[in-house]
């Protein structure tokens, strides 16, 4: 079976290394996103699944829009299948329509829930138990295509997204296998999703990481896991941006955002309990313990975060 693989970030390539290693298939290609400036140094740099693909040999196309750049280099590599596996481009019905045996994708949640470029980020944000991989046939619209497969696993409660984002990685490469074996058996079954139970995601951007004080204190440490490691959750001390990297939910209770408890912890006031912060970084320095930083830094109760 000759495959084309379409995926970009970390998180495709434990999957493009499960296909490579099937049997009897052949990947005659490996798309993804052009290389970017990326670090304080604008450094060009390539996407892990062009790293990845090149270290197993296979040939590479890149396209800022596959949809203008890249149709007539698909057709002549004549796939069999294509998997996408967070691409971040939605594909055209004339590249959908080239490969005999159609297009599935490998997508983070148990769809309907979270369609759309986050889910491993809302599934945490909202404080989810239980998440998986769904496989499920590409069509024009977004994560709404048919199902071939799910598989679930339970949330740690406190698992970060960068945690949940490694192991739904290597079960998405478990997943994929079992849905080549059932469409090249020709025993592939596609269910079609139901849309009134569908919900939605967007792009995460940093502003989505500022924390509200006034939230819950459930809802504030689902953020700060839900943004590590990126962009990360943060206030403001005296106007100085302060990133959450670990926070934890605490019985103490006391005005909305001032600090509570300063001396061996730290403790925030919330909506409803205090939230106590594990693992902080102020403005120009690195992440620490946030009994280290307060060794090193005056912070007396009463102090306001946010401001």
């Amino acid at each position: 079976m000759r495959v084309v693989f379409l995926g970009t970030p970390d998180f495709a390539v434990p999957p493009l290394k499960a296909v490579n290693g099937i049997d009897g298939v052949e990947i005659v290609g490996v798309v993804c996103n052009r290389d970017k400036p990326t670090g304080r140094k604008q450094i060009l740099t390539p996407p892990p699944v062009k790293v990845a693909a090149q270290e197993l040999c296979l040939p590479v196309f890149q396209y800022d829009k596959i949809r203008a750049e890249g149709v007539e280099d698909l057709k002549r590599l004549a796939p069999d299948l294509m998997i996408t596996c967070a691409f971040g481009q939605i594909l055209s019905q004339e590249i959908l329509d080239i490969p005999k045996k159609g297009v599935i994708n490998i997508h983070a949640s148990l769809l309907p829930k979270y369609r759309g470029a986050s889910p491993i980020h809302y599934a945490i944000l909202n404080g989810e138990k239980q998440t998986g991989i769904t496989i499920m046939k590409t069509d024009i619209g977004i994560d709404t295509g048919d199902i071939l497969l799910q598989k679930s696993i339970d949330i740690g409660e406190k698992e970060t997204c960068g945690e949940l984002f490694e192991r739904l990685s290597v079960l998405g490469a478990e997943c994929v296998k079992q849905a080549i074996a059932l469409i090249e058996s020709g025993t592939a079954v596609f269910i079609k999703q139901d849309d009134d139970k569908a919900t939605f995601t967007k792009i995460i951007k940093k502003e989505h990481a500022l924390i509200d004080w006034a939230d819950s204190a459930d809802n504030i440490v689902n953020k700060v896991r839900a943004f590590n490691p990126a962009p990360v959750a943060f206030t403001f001390i005296n106007g100085e941006p302060f990133k959450v990297y670990a926070a934890e939910k605490t019985d103490v209770k006391g005005e909305v955002g001032k600090v509570l408890v300063s001396d061996k912890e730290l403790i925030v006031g919330t909506g409803d309990f205090g939230v106590k912060l594990v693992k902080v970084c102020k403005a120009g320095g690195k992440p620490m313990a946030a009994q280290d930083f307060l060794r090193g830094n005056k912070l007396p109760a009463g102090t306001v975060l946010g401001q």
